[in-house]
């Protein structure tokens, strides 16, 4: 590529120009309050971007530019996905090494890594590692988190909050990266930040401190605060039963840094677009229609848009930070033959000082290993999706689809559907042998009901005997009302009832991929679903290795999107 590429200079024609021609804003000037706590909606303070949760659903400024009539609340439901600010940094801290060879062998980068301790929990709540395919490949699952924190002067300039300078960070940025065995296809899980989950009990290596597993379910972003990053990967591995090999950590003035080593990222508006509004939100964005190498402070803005985007939901930001995440891959790909010294030394010292990585990433070798893996990847097999989500008042849950989701994941199923059929992959041993029948005690629940369906009566009750009569003389049946699951579940709350679980699965013939780690539940816990709603022999159904639709799944390759304006925002 071009010198002048690297330097973000594009020709003018069609409506694309270089970021240094560009008219852009000023950052807004506002402050946000402390984590998590309520504020306006405004913009300042992102990437952090702590919100009032109701002002979560509602978009309480009057419009800027044309149209300025204000428009009071968008629709719910289009609010239901976020992928956090910073992701597409951090992503790309990860594809680095293809543009970054002739640097990444420099002694004196090893000096800019940070490393932190890569799990904090306790061994029970460890997923295990998954079995090597025929081939002897295992899979590769990094955490990419977006770190918050106020604890320099430049992050506290990038992310305002000045009340929050020096206080607990938290993970608003956390991303699954799940490279196949055979590194034919890549899978980004990306979580919003206001997860409710119960957070498992962390141990800072540093200072020693414990904190305890959280007895009601508290925001996924806190774990960061629990004693570093591998608290966040711990919680991680409890929800999802997913291993987790390494994380690397990015915060304000990481992203700042490798957005202007990178030399830009294209990104595309259908219209000229202003992102202000009247009363002083929004994230100043201001860009002319068509396509613009944005980086800097510029990349933070577009990032973290709202206002001006589709409907001003979270989920037009969303949209906005994938195709940024999309362009920042292939740009980086384009760049992989730079032979410019000093690009290639920027954006190796860029990468180094801008990450924390867990002590298995902490060398320029071992960084540039995993960046020689993942380039094995084409582009076009790179699936982006957002983890499937509820509402819980102003926060969101995992559903059902989510659990498949990270199924899929760990069966090392490509999400982009372009997998050949194969053999499943071998179930892990569990880290803790099953008890005798006997001694196992297990939950039964009635989970029969449907949208269209009655629950079927007495359906725990019978199964519960079911089991007895098979040696499971401690099933009892649960006597709350019946609850709706479409598919017969075994739930078990940590890695020493994995094997009691999965015993209890075999002997009704309940399929391992049933067999599923939960924190909802407190011992083993056999829901029976409407899929169950008679007789004596359970017949599993054919499993789906289709990624849900709710997952938004959005191909690396597609350079073809760009972000409609809200015509109320144009100028």
């Amino acid at each position: 590529m071009a010198q002048s590429s690297v330097r973000g200079e594009v020709p003018a024609a069609g409506g694309t120009t270089s970021p240094e021609s560009r008219d852009v804003a000023p950052q807004d000037q506002g402050s946000a309050p402390g984590r998590n706590a309520p504020e306006t909606e405004t913009e300042q303070g992102a990437p952090g971007d702590r919100e009032d949760p109701s002002a979560r659903h509602r978009d309480d400024g009057r419009r800027g530019g044309k149209g300025g009539a204000g428009r009071r609340g968008t629709d719910r439901r289009g609010r239901r996905r976020r992928v956090l600010r910073w992701s597409a940094t951090v992503l790309a801290l990860l594809i680095l090494g293809t543009a970054g060879a002739g640097y990444l062998y420099y002694r004196h980068l090893n000096g800019n890594i940070r490393k932190d301790a890569l799990n904090l929990g306790d061994e029970k709540d460890r997923a295990a590692k998954p079995e090597a395919n025929a081939a002897g490949q295992t899979p590769l699952n990094i955490l990419l988190i977006g770190s918050d924190a106020r604890d320099t002067k430049e992050n506290q300039k990038l992310g305002g909050a000045k009340e929050t300078f020096g206080g607990p960070p938290l993970a608003d940025v956390q991303m699954l990266l799940h490279v196949s065995a055979d590194r034919s296809n890549m899978s980004v899980v990306s979580m919003p930040r206001d997860t409710l989950l119960q957070l498992p009990k962390c141990t800072d290596p540093n200072t020693g401190a414990v904190y305890p597993a959280t007895t009601g379910r508290a925001m996924t972003n806190e774990s960061l605060g629990r004693g570093g990053p591998g608290c966040t990967v711990a919680t991680w591995e409890k929800l999802t039963d997913i291993h987790i090999d390494h994380f690397m950590m990015i915060d304000f003035s990481g992203v700042v840094s490798m957005a202007d080593a990178i030399g830009g990222v294209p990104v595309c508006v259908d219209a000229n677009i202003y992102s202000h509004t009247s009363t002083g939100h929004g994230s100043g964005l201001k860009l002319r229609e068509g396509t613009t190498y944005v980086k800097g402070k510029q990349a933070l803005q577009w990032l973290r848009t709202r206002y001006g985007f589709e409907d001003g939901s979270d989920l037009a930001r969303a949209k906005a930070q994938h195709m940024y995440m999309n362009a920042m891959v292939r740009q980086l790909r384009a760049n992989a033959k730079l032979t410019n010294p000093n690009a290639l030394r920027r954006l190796a010292e860029a990468a180094t000082k801008a990450v924390t990585v867990d002590e298995g990433l902490a060398s320029i070798t071992r960084m540039y290993d995993l960046a020689a893996e993942l380039q094995k990847v084409p582009t076009d097999r790179i699936t982006m999706t957002t983890m499937p989500n509820e509402y819980v008042g102003a926060r969101v849950q995992p559903t059902a689809d989510a659990a498949k989701l990270f199924r899929l994941v760990r069966e090392d199923i490509a999400l982009d559907g372009k997998d050949p059929e194969k053999k499943p992959v071998p179930e892990p041993t569990p880290t803790d042998p099953a008890a005798p029948d006997a001694d196992i005690a297990v939950q039964v629940q009635n989970g029969t009901r449907t949208e269209a369906l009655a629950p079927a009566p007495g359906r725990a009750t019978a199964v519960a005997g079911l089991l007895a009569d098979k040696g499971f003389t401690q099933s009892v049946a649960d006597p709350s009302a019946a609850t709706a699951e479409t598919t017969t579940v075994v739930r078990y709350p940590s890695a020493d009832l994995e094997g009691d679980a999965r015993q209890v699965a075999k002997a009704l013939g309940i399929p391992a991929s049933s067999v599923v780690r939960s924190t909802d539940v407190s011992g083993v816990t056999l829901v029976v679903g409407a899929d169950w709603r008679e007789g004596t022999t359970y017949r599993a159904p054919k499993e789906d290795g289709r990624t849900p639709d709710s997952a938004q799944a959005i191909n690396a390759s597609d350079d073809s999107q760009c972000m409609h304006v809200d015509p109320g925002f144009t100028w």
